[in-house]
């Protein structure tokens, strides 16, 4: 999962990215890192295994250069940083950005409509792209982001799922109200204070946030808010050798899940031995699970569940 972050100049977007990443990115500069996204059943599964490795699922986050929308396009979902201190206005500043989206992605769709008219005079295929574009031009002319379009148009920037992150100062963040803009309500983040996490120990990360009186890092609400926007979810796999988090899609079934592991298994699935991690848990350990009869077969129809801990059989 790839996550574009946007903001207005002065909105901290840099400031959040190097927090959440680690990665430093000064005056116009990009960059891109990637964040290990926490999962508690994968801590679990690692002390029970003590594997050579464990691999967690991970985000990677794109901060482009200030004229750059090539890798904001390619993006899976945008997260927009919003200013709320030194008196802005965080909702004149959604406006005004989501404003300069619109007016991108009209100026590229008026080029693509051009193309699909000259197309379709040398060849009447291309007449129903030309149709979609020209309806999707008069949507987009009447401020509705592509997103709300009857079909799905790809590489705009209104486009994409959005989410809003309201970045307040210190202060502003002890005392902040909800804020919701498009039906949504942003995820409240301090970025100073997540720059600050960054540079303590993990075991000194708690104690910290409980002072503050927060209940999660900002990271992790970002984190856990992409999952279900993007309708995503993991599966476990354990062993000696590993344990790792793999991201799928709600509604993945099991030979395609196994191709996240390798196009072989996908393409000689034959079972997958799985069970729910919340049932490997109470059992302690595997084969108590399989004992108790909490371990199934299933097979290519099978839908996976979030944190199913499955082996793939297969035959290739």
């Amino acid at each position: 999962m790839k996550l574009g972050i946007i903001g207005l100049p002065g909105s901290g977007r840099r400031t959040l990215f190097s927090a959440l990443t680690g990665n430093s990115a000064q005056g116009g500069s990009g960059g891109l890192g990637s964040v290990k996204v926490p999962d508690v059943r994968l801590d679990w599964l690692s002390a029970l295994y003590e594997p050579k490795k464990t691999t967690p699922a991970s985000v990677e986050f794109v901060l482009p250069l200030s004229n750059d929308r090539t890798a904001l396009r390619q993006a899976d979902a945008l997260v927009h940083i919003v200013n709320c201190f030194d008196g802005s206005d965080p909702t004149e500043n959604i406006v005004n950005l989501n404003t300069e989206l619109l007016l991108s992605d009209i100026e590229s769709v008026e080029k693509r409509v051009e193309r699909a008219k000259k197309n379709a005079k040398g060849d009447k295929k291309y007449q129903a792209e030309a149709d979609t574009l020209a309806a999707l031009l008069a949507h987009l002319s009447a401020e509705k982001p592509a997103r709300t379009f009857s079909e799905q148009v790809p590489e705009l920037l209104t486009g994409a799922p959005i989410i809003y992150v309201a970045n307040y100062d210190e202060d502003g963040y002890k005392a902040h109200g909800e804020l919701t803009f498009d039906g949504q309500t942003a995820i409240p983040i301090c970025a100073k204070l997540e720059s600050e996490l960054q540079e303590l120990d993990p075991e000194e990360r708690e104690p910290f946030l409980e002072d503050l009186g927060i209940k999660e890092t900002g990271q992790y609400a970002l984190l856990r808010s992409s999952y279900s926007l993007l309708g995503l979810m993991s599966f476990l796999t354990s062993g000696k050798d590993e344990v790792r988090a793999w991201t799928i899609k709600h509604g993945t079934k099991a030979p395609q899940a196994a191709g996240k592991i390798h196009s072989d298994i996908e393409r000689g699935f034959i079972r997958a031995e799985l069970v729910a991690f919340e049932d490997l848990k109470a059992s302690g350990d595997m084969q108590t699970a399989k004992e108790k009869g909490l371990v199934r077969l299933e097979g290519k129809e099978y839908i996976m569940k979030d944190g199913d801990v499955v082996n793939f059989r297969f035959n290739v």
